[in-house]
């Protein structure tokens, strides 16, 4: 299994920022996914995640109402839309693929998100 997260940069603050992860090596659809992060010289948190039917998110209570997870299962991909960004938003965004919204098994390589004020 493979994931391959994409679409970071740089970007001040108030931007919007659209991560995208794609997915390969097992039926994408049949998996929940989740996006999480780490900022630097801190522990990765939960950012977002999707069940596998789409039908339900979750999402971090610091992220709430500017981040909106959705996934493509015809493309084996999953997004992150990411509004009103700010400093603290500033980490390295990780997809990852699982059998529930709690529990992942398989983890892409990260994409850097830096917001500036």
């Amino acid at each position: 299994v493979q994931l391959q997260a994409s679409g970071g940069g740089l970007v001040q603050a108030g931007s919007s920022l659209r991560l995208s992860c794609a997915g390969s090596g097992r039926r994408f659809s049949s998996y929940a996914m989740g996006w999480f992060r780490q900022a630097p010289g801190k522990e990765r948190e939960f950012v977002a995640a999707i069940n596998w039917s789409g039908d339900k998110t979750q999402y971090a209570d610091s992220i709430k109402g500017r981040f909106t997870i959705s996934r493509d299962d015809g493309k084996n991909m999953v997004y992150l839309q990411m509004n009103h960004l700010k400093p603290e938003d500033t980490a390295v965004y990780y997809c990852a693929s699982g059998p529930t919204t709690y529990e992942y098994d398989f983890w892409g390589q990260g994409t850097l998100v830096t917001v500036s004020s």
